[in-house]
């Protein structure tokens, strides 16, 4: 477990530089110029994806403790939350209708539904580690947005049209469809609805 432990150290320090360490971040900007940090920013998070990727099925092939046994309907809620962060998933990526407007951070709710399913359909040592450090990275990283909107450095979306409600629903459910019934075992190896 020790390439995932590392994979999710690494991908949670590079991702909240930005709200702990802003002077790095604007020394390192300044330093390097805004296209090489991001390029070097970019290598680095892709890094950290691969090492949590690689880190978690070599501790599932390894076999891990379980640290509880969640009962058989928390399969069904799974599935329920996972259908809600497929759609917000996707509306973080559109224009704003109501679900980006009333969400704020969509991409952030998606990640935070994500996880928090996960935890309830996993009670291996491995997925708890993964899924609890992701979930705790995207509570502190909304707090961090709630504030740099105080400070008024970022801005919340305007509301543009609601087609964009419906198109968010449309290719979210194509989305959960698509991992549902093939993405999620091809990639992950467990077929959700088995």
């Amino acid at each position: 477990m020790t390439l995932l432990v590392a994979g999710i150290v690494l991908f949670i320090a590079t991702h909240l530089v930005r709200p702990f360490a802003p002077g790095l971040r604007a020394a390192a900007i300044g330093r390097l110029g805004m296209p090489a940090f991001m390029a070097i920013h970019g290598i680095v998070s892709l890094l950290s994806a691969v090492m949590m990727v690689y880190g978690f099925a070599e501790a599932r092939w390894n076999g891990g403790t379980m640290l509880y046994y969640p009962p058989a309907f928390m399969a069904h809620i799974t599935l329920t939350l996972m259908l809600i962060a497929s759609i917000c998933l996707v509306a973080g990526f559109l224009p704003a209708g109501h679900i980006r407007t009333k969400l704020k951070f969509p991409l952030l709710v998606a990640i935070k539904i994500w996880a928090l399913a996960h935890l309830l359909a996993n009670g291996e040592s491995y997925s708890v580690v993964l899924f609890l450090a992701i979930l705790a990275w995207a509570v502190v990283l909304r707090i961090s947005l709630k504030r740099r909107i105080a400070a008024g450095e970022t801005k919340l979306p305007v509301f543009v049209s609601a087609r964009y409600d419906l198109i968010a629903i449309v290719l979210g459910l194509a989305l959960y469809a698509a991992i549902v019934l093939k993405l999620h075992e091809l990639f992950i190896g467990v077929a959700p609805l088995a």
